[in-house]
Formats: structure tokens, sequence, C-alpha cells
């Protein structure tokens, strides 16, 4: 039977499982992101800063280009993505079922390498994190 890590995660909590059996799942480790829980003005260190136009006597706020919530959970993606390719070199396992809320799950994805996304046989846009482990056994497929 190949060894198989499944991963129920959001932005702020991953659940690493090993497949012992068809039916039972032994927690292996858990990764957190607390940054992930904090508000948005929280994670934004202080006023935007300020610049001169080109051409005149305007000044402007900088904009920022991306949400500082969506920053931390690209982050944390980039993190457990990390945890798994080391996973990957020392042959802890051999294929990957990933269970994600959806907008986690895609940057789980993006943040993956070609050899890494290959050892994914499934994934379950779903947030299951907080369930217990035969509470997310039934968001799996039946056959691991």
């Amino acid at each position: 039977m190949d060894k198989i890590w499944i991963v129920a995660a959001d932005s702020t909590r991953a659940r690493i499982f090993e497949a012992q059996s068809q039916a039972e799942l032994k927690e292996v480790e858990t990764l957190t992101h607390g940054e992930g829980r904090l508000q948005e003005q929280e994670l934004q260190s202080d006023r935007p800063g300020r610049t001169f136009d080109s051409r005149g006597d305007g000044r402007h706020a900088y904009v920022q280009e991306t949400d500082p919530k969506v920053n931390e959970a690209q982050r944390f993606a980039r993190a457990v993505v990390d945890y798994l390719e080391q996973g990957r070199n020392d042959h802890r396992y051999e294929r990957l079922l990933l269970v994600a809320a959806p907008a986690f799950l895609g940057q789980l994805r993006e943040s993956m390498h070609a050899p890494l996304a290959k050892t994914v046989s499934a994934s379950v846009a779903k947030n299951v994190v907080t369930l217990s482990p035969g509470e997310i056994r039934q968001h799996l497929p039946d056959r691991l």
C-alpha cells in the first residue's frame, strides 16, 4: 500500500494526516499561521506612503496592490508546500490528497512545483480543517 498524506487546510491552519488504513487517519503534524487570523488593519504597519506627482504640485497616497489577508494566505500556502516538499524529499509519502478551503486550495496549487504537484492524486475544495479525523475521512474518496 502507498504511503498517503492527507492535508486538511485553510489560510490559518494545516493538518497533515497519514492514512493508516482505508478507514483510519492518523494526524502527523499541525501547522498554524496566526497572522492569518489578524484583521486587515492589524496587518498594515501604518498609513500608506505618500508621493509627489511627476508634474505639478499634487501629492497622493500609494495604493496597496494586494490585500494583506491574501498576502498572509499566500505566505502560509508557501510554508505548507515547503513542509510537503520536505516530506516528499524524505520519502515520508508517495501520494497526497488535498482537502482545503476553495481559495486556499488554489493558493496551495499555485505554490507547488511540478514534482510535488504530480504526487497529488485527489483534491476536494471544502474547509474541513476543524473536523475530527473521522469526519474528514467522510469527505475523501472511498478508496484512497
